[in-house]
């Protein structure tokens, strides 16, 4: 009887955690109610040339590779990479890009893995780019994430990680209008702004944050592992009231 009754309140404990969650993400919204507008351009990359603007940290192995030409920076790659914003950004910004998914049959085509950082740094070490690539590098690290279609296409998450080796979850979407389509351009705006901070994709906020403790400075990073995809049209706006 007992275990039963333990079988039969998991889903209600389960559910009861995810109505938490919701009405925290509901507040937070709700406090985070002017987001200012673009004043000045920061920085932009239109990714013409080359990866001066960019630090890669990937394992080179054949049929992995990092590029910029053509208007597009391209990661094909069979295994993990962060492409970081060399460039440390500060105060009330604005992160603006456009990032596509490629699905042709290509050796690393895979739909899964639209992440990103922002206002990452490295409470133990003032150069932040040390690393391979390898994800569970990053657990250490101060910032912000966002995973969208995570775990082979099933999750859209959102963290902060706490510099103590602590990723806490603070959304979690997994219904279809919030993962990924096959060769889908998304418009990404991601917006830090007086404690606050939301991503926007196609213009819908997926998650919008009121930090009591915010991240005001740091490092912007594109992420993924197994995947192909471009991304173009990056900007870095300040915003103003």
């Amino acid at each position: 009887m007992m275990r039963a009754a333990a079988r039969a309140t998991a889903p209600a404990l389960a559910l009861a955690a995810l109505s938490i969650l919701c009405t925290i993400q509901a507040a937070h919204a709700q406090e985070c109610s002017s987001w200012g507008r673009p004043g000045a351009l920061l920085h932009s990359d239109g990714f013409d040339k080359d990866l001066s603007q960019w630090v890669a940290e990937y394992r080179a192995a054949p049929g992995s590779s990092i590029t910029a030409a053509g208007g597009k920076l391209t990661m094909d790659l069979a295994g993990d990479a962060t492409v970081w914003f060399k460039p440390r950004l500060s105060g009330d910004i604005q992160i603006s890009y456009r990032r596509k998914m490629l699905m042709a049959g290509g050796a690393n085509d895979r739909l899964s893995d639209l992440n990103q950082f922002w206002m990452a740094s490295d409470p133990r070490n003032v150069n932040l780019f040390t690393r391979d690539g390898t994800f569970a590098q990053y657990d250490a690290l101060s910032l912000y994430y966002m995973g969208m279609g995570g775990n082979t296409n099933t999750t859209t998450r959102f963290r902060k990680y706490d510099g103590k080796g602590q990723r806490v979850l603070l959304g979690d979407l997994a219904d279809s209008e919030h993962l990924l389509l096959p060769n889908r351009e998304y418009q990404i705006d991601i917006a830090v702004y007086q404690g606050c901070t939301r991503i926007l994709v196609d213009g819908e906020p997926y998650f919008t944050y009121l930090d009591p403790e915010p991240l005001r400075s740091g490092h912007f990073g594109f992420r993924t592992t197994h995947s192909r995809q471009e991304i173009s049209d990056f900007k870095v706006y300040q915003l103003i009231k």
